[in-house]
Parts: structure tokens; C-alpha cells; sequence
């Protein structure tokens, strides 16, 4: 008979699996039909997907504490279990003997592994999960390299240390809000909860209230300073927070996007709060319409900001992609400077730590003699570069959960 947990542990090891044998995102794995999690229950599969990400998190930590232990690397399933058990004691303090009984029992139900589950065993009952006098997990090597340059070891480490924890959750509450959850209130008018809060439970969500969005997310809109009856469009627009906060200041928001099914949870958020908006299923690059007063672009991108929320893509991004990606940013930002009215006003961003993929696009478009920047105006002067762009890290914040990384810059069309 299986140990109490079992369920959830043994998927958290499966998408471990998934995420470091298979290189696949974590996000794709449990969306996948008949995937792993298709036979758990809500509960267990939320505990996996913790687990898991919990466990991708410190993932070098706990190869550290097991590396005396273990001469030879044990199959997958077994280093994976051996290292969710690590991590479950040392971080979410779970009691030894559960730990423990539960990582056997997967090793023993592994086709090809239950003649380790006394290895397995024997391994954890010798180490103290203890990480307190490790370093936090670096960021690989193409990431971390750039980061380095750019901002300087002391604060490449500051952000390490902040992706080491579970971050906070974060919402956006719609003007006129009555039903708000208890919080710590952002100078930046985010509301800033507890992580790991369980979101439809709280006072405001059905009635629409607010919606999930990082601190971070939340700023590109308040760069563009949306005005009511302004024709606005947000392009790359899933999963929405953006298009709901431009709805919400009384724009007239069409939102595009070239994933249908990212597009459904916009929908969803859009009826939960009654909030209005033109959604269209497109390609950015190649979808036109009349000129608009103004133009968000989120452009697809490393997402190396968001690693404090998504710990599996070092795992599996390498770098490679940098340079199409980079390009892919500047062909839209053509186009999107295309899509406004003479005098109109575009806000760029990414999710990016690197600076070929923020800093570099707003060098490109000082070049221009189409366009001037506008400087940000109501924002923390620490995040305002040179250039007049608001760059933001994980560090930023550091005591209060820190942020997501971005870039971001708003343009002005000459008339």
C-alpha cells in the first residue's frame, strides 16, 4: 500500500522527469491530455506542481547535500525522488520519516528501480536536510554571464537569492475596488499577498474585484497612461492582465494574440469582471487595422525575468534562441509603431533580464527620427536608465519579495 502523499510526490517526480530528461516546460507538461496530472485530484495536483517547482528551485542545493551519499548517478527516477525528499525537508520542513517513506516507495513502484529502494532509503536516513550554509541556485551560464556584465556580481547574486524563495502573489484591483483581500499595499498600487495563497478562495474574486498579475506586469500600463475613449491596442496580449487594466481606465482595447487557447483565460477574466475588450486571434507581425491612439507591445522573449515564478526554464532554454528572438522583438516594434495615429504613443516591454532584449531596442529606436522618448514619469528614479527606460529586476524590492524582471519604454510618433 502506497504512503500517505504518494500521488502527488510521484507526479512532482514524473514532471521532474519531464522538465530535466525531456527538456519540456513545465507549463506544457501539465496542459499536456492525458499527462501526468490527468488522473490527480485538484488538490494533488496543485501539491505536485509545487513540488515540483519547489524542487527545480533548489535543485543544486540538494545535489550538494547528496553528492557525499551517492558514488554513482542513480537512474532518473530514483536521483529525483532522492532530491524531492531533500528539498521537502529542508525547505517546506516536511517531518523526515514522511519524506523519507514516501521517496522509497516511489523508487520501489519504478519499473526499473524497485531494487533501489534500499539505496534510496539508506541515503536519506544519513543526510541533514539542512541548506542554510549553501549559496542559492546561480542562473546558467548564458544568463548569468550577460547579467554579470551589465549589473555586476553583487547584483546578479541579490536576484539568485530572491528566485530562491517562492515569490509572493500579486494582484491588480480594479478602480473603485470594495471587496480588496487583507495585503501589503505596493507603492506601486499592487496589492502584494502571501505566496502560495489559494486565489479563488479570496474576498473579491468572483465578483471580479482584481486579477493575478506581478508588480512588475502591472508598470507597462502605467507607462502608457491610457486616457478613457482612447483606441488602444495590447499586442501579444495573453494571458491579459494587461488588457483588463486598460479596459478598466476606459480605453477602447483590442487585444491580439496568436494563441487561441492562451486567449480563453482572457475571455474568462474578461467575464469575471465585466470588463469589455475586442479580442482577436492573429499574428501581431501581419494583422493591421485603422491607427490607434496607442499601442502596448509585450513581445515574446527569453522570459529570463520570470524565473522566480517559473524555476524550470534554466533547465531548458540554452541561449540559442537569443538572436531570433531579438530579431522577432524589432520586427514587431516596426510594425507596431506602424499601427499608431501621428503623435500616438507606444509602450515596448519585455520580461527579460537581458539587455539585447530591452536596453538594446531603445538604443535602436533613438536612431529613429520618427519617434522620441517619453521620459517615466511617477517612478522609482533607481529604475529609470539613461536612456529614459525603466528597467526592472528580481532584487528590486528584495524584502518584500522582490519583482519580475522587464524592460520597458515608451515612445512618442512624431505628429
Amino acid at each position: 500500500m502506497a504512503v500517505e502523499g504518494f500521488r502527488a510526490r510521484n507526479a512532482a517526480v514524473q514532471l521532474l522527469g519531464a522538465v530535466l530528461s525531456e527538456g519540456q516546460l513545465l507549463a506544457q507538461v501539465m496542459t499536456q491530455p492525458n499527462g501526468i496530472l490527468e488522473a490527480l485530484s485538484p488538490a494533488d495536483r496543485a501539491r505536485a506542481q509545487r513540488l515540483a517547482t519547489m524542487t527545480l528551485r533548489h535543485l543544486e542545493r540538494a545535489d550538494a547535500l547528496l553528492a557525499p551519499h551517492v558514488r554513482r548517478a542513480p537512474p532518473r527516477l530514483v536521483q529525483n525522488a532522492l532530491r524531492l525528499a531533500v528539498v521537502e525537508m529542508a525547505v517546506d520542513g516536511a517531518a523526515a520519516h514522511g519524506a523519507v517513506n514516501a521517496a522509497v516507495d516511489i523508487v520501489r513502484h519504478g519499473r526499473k528501480t524497485a531494487h533501489q529502494a534500499g539505496f534510496a532509503n539508506a541515503v536519506l536516513r544519513n543526510i541533514v536536510a539542512d541548506f542554510s550554509a549553501l549559496p542559492p541556485q546561480k542562473m546558467p551560464r548564458w544568463l548569468r554571464q550577460p547579467l554579470v556584465h551589465a549589473h555586476g556580481r553583487e547584483a546578479v547574486a541579490a536576484m539568485e537569492a530572491v528566485q530562491a524563495a517562492q515569490p509572493p502573489v500579486d494582484l491588480t484591483l480594479r478602480r473603485g475596488a470594495t471587496e480588496v483581500p487583507e495585503g501589503l499595499m505596493l507603492p506601486t498600487g499592487s496589492l502584494r499577498l502571501a505566496p502560495g495563497t489559494q486565489i479563488s478562495a479570496l474576498p473579491g474574486y468572483a465578483g471580479g474585484q482584481w486579477w493575478v498579475q506581478d508588480a512588475a506586469a502591472a508598470l507597462a500600463v502605467r507607462l502608457l497612461a491610457p486616457q478613457k475613449g482612447e483606441r488602444i491596442a495590447d499586442l501579444c496580449a495573453a494571458p491579459g492582465g494587461k488588457t483588463l487594466q486598460l479596459a478598466d481606465a476606459g480605453a477602447e482595447v483590442t487585444a491580439v494574440d496568436i494563441s487561441a487557447p492562451r486567449l480563453a483565460r482572457l475571455h474568462e477574466n474578461l467575464a469575471r469582471t465585466g470588463l469589455s475588450a475586442r479580442v482577436v486571434t492573429a499574428d501581431v507581425l501581419h494583422w493591421t487595422d485603422e491607427p490607434f491612439d496607442a499601442v502596448l507591445l509585450d513581445a515574446p522573449c527569453s522570459a529570463s525575468g520570470t524565473l522566480r515564478r517559473h524555476p524550470d526554464l534554466p533547465f531548458v532554454k540554452t541561449g540559442e534562441e537569443l538572436p531570433a528572438l531579438a530579431d522577432l522583438q524589432a520586427r514587431m516594434l516596426d510594425h507596431a509603431l506602424g499601427l499608431l495615429k501621428p503623435g500616438g504613443r507606444l509602450v515596448f516591454c519585455t520580461c527579460s533580464l537581458l539587455p539585447d532584449e530591452g536596453e538594446a531596442h531603445l538604443q535602436a529606436a533613438l536612431a529613429r527620427s520618427d519617434v522620441t522618448v517619453i521620459a517615466p514619469e511617477g517612478f522609482d528614479p533607481a529604475w529609470i536608465t539613461p536612456q529614459g527606460g525603466l528597467r526592472l529586476r528580481p532584487d528590486l524590492w528584495a524584502d518584500r519579495g522582490g519583482m519580475d524582471g522587464f524592460f520597458m519604454f515608451s515612445l512618442r510618433k512624431a505628429p
